[in-house]
């Protein structure tokens, strides 16, 4: 804009290779080998080995992205793997498992059990009666899925913690399952500008990467648009309510779902912002309207936020809510107390009437409201006409 100040962009890229990039932006040894090899540092850690980002050309390296669509700046996951968080997998295993805060848990990756030594551990541990659990993911073993019958859809498992147990004879047995869900969003628009951008500055600054990232926001935001919340609600919901139902089963230990504090916030009209019961361990529960919170749920939602932070990278995930709930409660408050909402008096169903005579008196001008009359000011009314 000619003589005044470029108006400031709603979406940046967050988090590149693992590291902060915005607001603040990250720069230690670490994060500078992390982006110059192209490597996820989470990937990196699961499996013990270099392991590089696996996105196409367009993301490669893009891990959240920034955005006001809640109207304050927030971390957004466009990556499942910016999820892997030892702290988080830890809680969800002992959670889930039934495991004492304090108890020595042992979480493995199904794909480092390659590697002999790190096998042979694992017998010692599970003989020896130590909780010891391992987990499937994309490019870390592979998702589990249940297969589609002629009546139940094929559904994959973003996660899937298993906890091996000795069995009589001192060989290893498979005890529950449990399953643990990660909400990632899709994102209007394309990374491509910025991501190039970001790559050049890496080549063309190095030495001074960082202030040349921080004195041009902008690279941060080329082409890069909000998340598509909407979308992301209606894609995640009926998966939700079949794999909390499949967490209730008896060979299950329940069915954690991961979202950030973004996410979360951005679903509470779709719930129709529900209040939830907070218990004495610390959790919250959602429960129906009048219903005693269940001490032990099968289902659990993970509300988490990013530590931002330029000198501890890559940056930490805090947990901000554990809720225990499950599939009958989340779809009364999908389809019963949110429809209900707008069904209210003065709600959103009862201005669609309004709406649509709006629209269609673009093209039928008889239909065009009447105009409102101003305190003080008469309308002039063609004679024969009567207002409603």
């Amino acid at each position: 804009m000619s003589g005044g100040t470029a108006k400031k962009a709603n979406n940046y890229i967050a988090e590149w290779f693992g590291h902060r990039m915005y607001p603040v932006v990250a720069e230690t040894p670490t994060s500078l080998s992390d982006q110059e090899a192209e490597r996820c540092p989470f990937l990196t850690t699961a499996t013990s080995k270099d392991t590089k980002c696996v996105k196409r050309k367009n993301s490669k390296g893009v891990c959240t992205i920034n955005s006001t669509s809640n109207g304050a700046p927030q971390d957004w996951l466009a990556c499942p793997f910016r999820a892997l968080d030892s702290a988080m997998l830890q809680d969800a295993a002992h959670r889930l498992f039934g495991h004492a805060a304090d108890a020595d848990v042992k979480i493995v990756a199904a794909s480092v059990l390659s590697k002999k030594k790190e096998a042979d551990d694992l017998r010692e541990r599970v003989a020896a009666g130590k909780p010891s659990i391992v987990y499937f993911q994309n490019k870390l073993g592979g998702e589990i899925s249940i297969n589609s019958t002629d009546r139940s859809p094929e559904f994959s498992f973003d996660s899937t913690m298993i906890e091996l147990v000795p069995d009589s004879n001192g060989s290893i047995a498979i005890g529950q399952y449990g399953i643990f869900e990660i909400q990632t969003m899709d994102f209007h628009g394309t990374y491509r500008k910025s991501v190039e951008l970001l790559r050049f500055a890496r080549h063309a600054h190095k030495g001074e990467f960082k202030e040349s990232i921080a004195t041009h926001p902008q690279w941060l935001s080329e082409g890069v648009q909000g998340p598509n919340i909407a979308n992301a609600f209606k894609r995640t919901f009926y998966q939700m309510m079949f794999k909390f139902q499949i967490g209730a089963h008896s060979d299950s230990a329940g069915c954690i779902l991961a979202i950030p504090l973004a996410v979360w916030q951005s679903w509470q009209r779709h719930l129709g912002r529900p209040d939830l019961i907070k218990v004495d361990d610390g959790t919250w529960r959602l429960a129906k309207e009048g219903n005693e919170p269940v001490e032990d749920p099968p289902a659990w939602i993970y509300v988490f936020d990013i530590d931002q932070s330029e000198t501890h990278t890559p940056n930490n995930l805090k947990i901000t809510h554990v809720i225990g709930t499950d599939a009958a409660t989340l779809s009364h408050y999908t389809l019963d107390v949110a429809p209900d909402a707008a069904l209210e008096s003065g709600g959103s169903v009862d201005r669609l009437r309004e709406t649509i005579t709006l629209r269609l008196s673009k093209y039928l001008t008889e239909l065009k409201p009447a105009p409102k009359i101003k305190k003080g000011k008469t309308a002039n009314i063609p004679s024969g006409q009567m207002m409603f």
